[in-house]
């Protein structure tokens, strides 16, 4: 079943990476990671038209969901779980899935990966349906549990998307797959590697286009930011300061006013408003501080 996927093959260049020094070892793996940028540049047609289907549910209110199973899933946790302090998203609109739950996260559940009925639950208790879409992450393309998975939600009117790094087959019930050939790993079938970086390049490519596409940033700014620690106000008062003539401590004290949104704070201080009525115009405006600063 694995012996003729790519993930499993052993690497020409690291044959004997255990004889090597330190310092070789080290050179082995940085000229393999290497090539994993231009794997996925091979697949950014695949990766754009997966965002373009997550824009239109997300705009519909529906939620993005990653599922996987080890570093997979890991990986698909880690994405979903940094949206809300850095875009100011409701947590139920990117969620992450591993099979094992929560525990897998920091320690392996063994046989989790193989069970296709847990697959199919899990869709089942998240309701996941029409408006939603959801991401399987299996390098080996193979996991029962994400194939299952993903059968349920398309079952359920969900739009489905497979991320895989070997020559798999377009199934049934996948809409979008995303093929990114890294080839095998410099310790084989240790997919947490150049298999694992891939998948981090391709995740916060789905994420971040679709944030900026949500009207989550202004330029390159993330202005949609909520301040919620020590950084994130000290961040969202530079923001502020950017857009605006105020000096720090004036910056600093709007963003108070505005309960740390950083967003309702240059809305308030650009076109002299009170909190309440720039979050009104933000809601008329979808989010769009450009559309917002260039009309009023």
């Amino acid at each position: 079943m694995y012996s003729n996927k790519i993930t499993e093959k052993q690497n020409p260049n690291s044959m004997d990476i255990d004889q090597k020094s330190i310092q070789e070892i080290v050179g082995i793996i940085n000229n393999e990671d290497a090539t994993v940028h231009l794997a996925v540049q091979k697949s950014m047609s695949e990766i754009s038209e997966f965002i373009q289907s997550t824009v239109k549910c997300l705009k519909k209110g529906g939620r993005l969901f990653y599922i996987g199973a080890g570093t997979s899933g890991r990986l698909g946790v880690l994405d979903a779980s940094e949206c809300p302090p850095t875009y100011r998203t409701n947590p139920e609109m990117v969620q992450g899935i591993i099979a094992g739950g929560f525990d897998a996260l920091i320690k392996s559940i063994e046989g989790a990966e193989d069970d296709p009925v847990l697959g199919e639950q899990i869709i089942n208790d998240l309701h996941i349906g029409e408006n939603d879409i959801i991401l399987g992450i299996t390098a080996s393309g193979t996991a029962p549990y994400v194939l299952s998975a993903l059968k349920q939600s398309k079952i359920n009117g969900a739009i489905t998307g497979l991320f895989v790094c070997n020559n798999s087959e377009k199934l049934t019930f996948i809409d979008h797959l995303i093929k990114v050939i890294v080839g095998p790993e410099v310790v084989t079938g240790s997919t947490r590697m150049k298999a694992g970086t891939a998948t981090k390049m391709v995740l916060n490519m789905i994420t971040t286009t679709a944030m900026i596409k949500l009207n989550k940033t202004f330029g390159n700014v993330m202005v949609d930011l909520n301040a919620s620690n020590d950084k994130l106000w000290d961040r969202g008062t530079r923001i502020i300061m950017h857009f605006t003539r105020l000096n720090h401590e004036s910056a600093f004290e709007l963003l108070k006013s505005a309960n740390g949104e950083v967003k309702t704070a240059i809305v308030m201080e650009k076109l002299k408003l009170s909190f309440e009525d720039a979050k009104n115009i933000l809601v008329e405006n979808d989010g769009a501080l450009i559309n917002i600063i260039s009309e009023y």
